[in-house]
């Protein structure tokens, strides 16, 4: 009993085992199988990280040994060719791991953000995707994504002596080497105000008397006439030949009435008449059209006073009747007008009717001369088209005196207002109002009272005119005395002082002067002779200063192959009077060499119509990345534009150097 019991237990055991070793079996020998295939997918991963790395660092290096060398799209895999890495086109198979580069281009929007679509192709950013994978033991991959640049190796082309800048073209700019090497404003022409000439260069017979003028250089616009049927306006065309011969002056066209011309405003295609007739006080003339030149429309003042100022500012004109300054649209300047935008009197008499005499606008605001009041000098504040005033500043000048000129500054921070003596108790001359204060709360209802900065005696010349130019200079015209043609420097505001001057015993009775771009300076006067009334005062021998404006073109930067043109830097110098810009041009070969190339410049936002300008003393940005028909940049030529100004023939913009940063 007992060996059978032995038995039954052994078949029992042998039983279990069986059961244990079929349940476990499996399992140990799956483990056994994963542990293996895991081991061999591991060693595949790493060795792909590995090819990941390696294909990371050889795009790298290609890009750097040349950048064309990743502009084209499409699937590529690395190779070593002559020591280095290079590319070959689709993907490449190393121990059953696969590997291939995608490159493609990169779009940016207008901020230069990346963006995935809608945006513009960035010729100078590529994307590079690679993909390493494996089918065994296990399917899978490994990925990365990089944007490479073409701006690792940068070089730099620089300009900075005198040599350099020679090699460029001048348009009345020079180089010099006062500091190493630098271009400035040409120093050219007769423009020396204070040195006026002894003779007068040349004069005309007008056929009427002239009363009053405006000009632009090569035209002068003579207000004529008595009020009988008589040439009332007169445009005159001066020529300007090359020193030293001197202008010639022509009357070109004339327009003929019963009126008697107080004042003339220009634009070059129209001519504005301010008159001494009571229905018709101001006359708007067609230049455009052939001679005698045609009276297009007409102003029709209210209460039958004549017209003594006129200004035109846009659209709107400005006149002065009365005791009243006047607004009118005159977008359509044909035909009558009537009905004025807005009218404003004059502050404020005291026994006496004020008078509104000159006017000039400037910026928004319209300076007014007026007599018969304490105040010479009021300037308004014009607003909503011409339709709103308010008196923002008045200058206690005078009692009882006529203004015989006015002139105002770019800025609007200087007036300047000639006066006669009429009752003789204040001199002759002009005052230079400080208009600089800022216009008091717009629900103040005192005007400001502007301080004067000097004053100038014009001894026992009576002034019948006056303007001021550049070079802080200002000339006054007259009657009587000595000199009737006087220049004074008013560089020191508190004293102004005599620098020059002409005798001319009939008068004077208007001027308008002009700065030409060549560094001439001329005065077209009227005087009181019988015969040869309009005449012509150069500025002195000797050179004037710095031309009013220049450009200075560089010469071509050839690095000999496709670049991308980065940035630019310039280190300049501009003083207060003057500006400074520049534009930048890039584009391929033209018959195979840059010499041939017609370059179209562009600024800061890749338009024509737009510069790099100053901060501080550099003008620097990022040259635009663009493909059209006249800038092409990746290209292989490039050149820039330099633009200078001065509203002072004494200064001068400077451009010391220039550098621009490429990439191959």
């Amino acid at each position: 009993m007992k060996n059978k019991s032995l038995k039954g237990q052994s078949l029992i055991e042998l039983i279990i085992a069986i059961a244990l070793t079929s349940a476990f079996l499996p399992a140990l020998l799956t483990g056994f199988i994963a542990s293996r295939n895991g081991k061999a997918q591991q060693e595949q991963r790493e060795e792909a990280t590995n090819l990941l790395q390696e294909t990371q660092e050889a795009i790298r290096v290609i890009r750097e040994g040349s950048w064309s060398a990743i502009t084209t799209n499409g699937t590529y895999h690395p190779i070593v060719s002559q020591n280095t890495w290079t590319l070959s086109a689709g993907s490449d198979v190393i121990d059953g791991i696969i590997r291939q580069i995608t490159i493609s281009d990169v779009l940016r929007d207008t901020n230069g953000n990346i963006v995935t679509s809608g945006g513009t192709v960035d010729p100078s950013t590529k994307r590079i995707d690679i993909v390493v994978s494996w089918n065994t033991p296990i399917a899978a991959s490994i990925t990365s994504t990089q944007y490479l640049t073409r701006y690792l190796n940068n070089a730099t082309f620089i300009q900075t002596t005198q040599a350099d800048f020679d090699a460029g073209t001048k348009n009345y700019t020079i180089t010099t080497n006062t500091s190493g090497g630098e271009v400035t404003l040409a120093t050219v022409g007769q423009g020396n105000w204070c040195q006026p000439q002894n003779n007068i260069v040349n004069t005309l017979t007008l056929p009427k008397q002239g009363n009053a003028i405006d000009a632009i250089p090569g035209s002068a616009y003579v207000g004529t006439g008595d009020g009988t049927n008589s040439v009332t306006f007169a445009k005159v065309g001066i020529s300007d030949p090359p020193q030293p011969t001197p202008p010639v002056a022509t009357i070109s066209g004339t327009y003929t009435s019963n009126y008697k011309t107080n004042a003339v405003f220009s634009d070059g295609n129209y001519a504005y008449l301010a008159t001494d007739d009571t229905s018709e006080q101001v006359i708007i003339l067609d230049l455009t059209q052939p001679p005698p030149y045609p009276k297009i429309g007409w102003v029709t003042i209210s209460g039958a006073s004549a017209a003594n100022g006129i200004y035109v500012d846009g659209n709107i004109l400005y006149v002065t009747s009365g005791i009243k300054l006047y607004t009118y649209d005159i977008t359509n300047k044909s035909g009558a007008h009537s009905s004025p935008l807005g009218s404003f009197p004059m502050w404020f008499n005291i026994g006496y009717q004020p008078l509104a005499e000159q006017v000039v606008v400037n910026n928004g605001y319209a300076y007014v001369s007026s007599a018969n009041t304490l105040f010479g000098l009021q300037k308004i504040k014009i607003s909503n088209g011409g339709t709103s005033f308010k008196i923002v500043g008045v200058s206690n000048l005078t009692w009882q005196q006529q203004p015989q000129g006015l002139s105002v500054n770019s800025a609007g921070t200087r007036a300047y207002v000639a006066f006669n003596n009429g009752a003789g108790y204040f001199p002759k001359g002009f005052f230079i109002v400080d208009t600089s204060t800022p216009d008091p709360p717009w629900w103040w209802i005192l005007p400001n009272f502007y301080s004067i900065k000097g004053t100038f005696n014009a001894g026992n010349t009576d002034p019948r005119g006056m303007a001021v130019v550049s070079g802080n200079k200002a000339l006054i015209v007259g009657t009587g005395g000595s000199l009737q043609y006087q220049v004074v420097d008013i560089s020191n505001e508190s004293n102004p002082t005599l620098c020059g001057g002409l005798s001319i015993p009939t008068g004077v009775f208007g001027i308008a002067p002009v700065s030409e771009a060549d560094g001439d300076a001329f005065s077209y006067i009227i005087t009181g002779d019988a015969h040869d009334q309009f005449q012509i005062i150069m500025g002195g021998a000797g050179g004037g200063g710095y031309a009013i404006n220049g450009t200075f073109i560089s010469s071509t930067i050839d690095p000999g192959y496709t670049v991308a043109f980065n940035r630019f830097q310039a280190t300049i110098s501009q003083p207060s009077q003057t500006t400074i810009k520049i534009q930048v041009a890039s584009a391929p070969p033209s018959g195979g060499s840059c010499l041939n190339t017609n370059f179209d410049y562009i600024g800061q936002d890749g338009t024509p119509s737009s510069y790099f300008t100053p901060i501080g003393n550099i003008i620097s940005g990022a040259i635009p990345l663009l493909n059209n028909a006249g800038f092409i940049n990746p290209g292989e030529c490039f050149s820039y534009k330099v633009y200078m100004t001065s509203t002072d023939m004494n200064y001068t913009p400077t451009l010391y150097d220039i550098s621009i940063n490429y990439s191959p």
